[in-house]
């Protein structure tokens, strides 16, 4: 389990909503509330957060190697799923606490042979009031083995 707090900002609202595609008219007034998925945004608050840049640190960013540092321990696996559940909406000014617990698992053959682990991993956003405000689930898929496209093959034949 794993927990984190961050404030829910008008500045950051805004930056988001622009980085998403929303017009700035739809959430530039504080009164609005957050836009759907701005609770993602506060993993930048974790510490551990595997994807945040760390000074002096090589970083993992979105690609597989691009600073020469390795993947985390268990990476490799695929973001399968989101689904995100609001209890009400998220305001300026909510200081949220996100705490992480992993949820069921599963496995299910691949299509090419192999077995694939299904992970779900679920995280809670509370409030200062410890009400619930959004349940984020996220399910990872994570192949056991790694199978090579057709395409692949035939240009490693070459």
């Amino acid at each position: 389990m794993s927990s984190y707090t961050f404030p829910v900002e008008s500045g950051q609202i805004l930056l988001f909503a622009r980085s998403v595609g929303y017009p700035d008219s739809a959430y530039a007034d504080p009164s609005a509330g957050a836009p759907p998925t701005f609770v993602q945004s506060g993993a930048q608050y974790d510490p551990d957060y595997p994807l945040r840049p760390t000074p002096g640190e090589p970083w993992l960013g979105s690609g597989k190697t691009p600073s020469g540092a390795k993947p985390p321990e268990g990476g490799g696996g695929l973001h399968g799923e989101q689904h995100y559940v609001y209890h009400r909406p998220v305001r300026v000014g909510d200081v949220l606490t996100a705490t992480t617990t992993p949820g069921k698992s599963w496995e299910k053959s691949g299509r090419r042979g192999g077995k694939m682990v299904f992970e779900e991993i679920v995280t809670e956003f509370r409030d200062a009031a410890g009400e619930l405000v959004v349940t984020a689930r996220a399910v990872r898929v994570i192949p056991s083995q790694v199978v090579e496209s057709p395409a692949a093959d035939a240009a490693a034949a070459r």
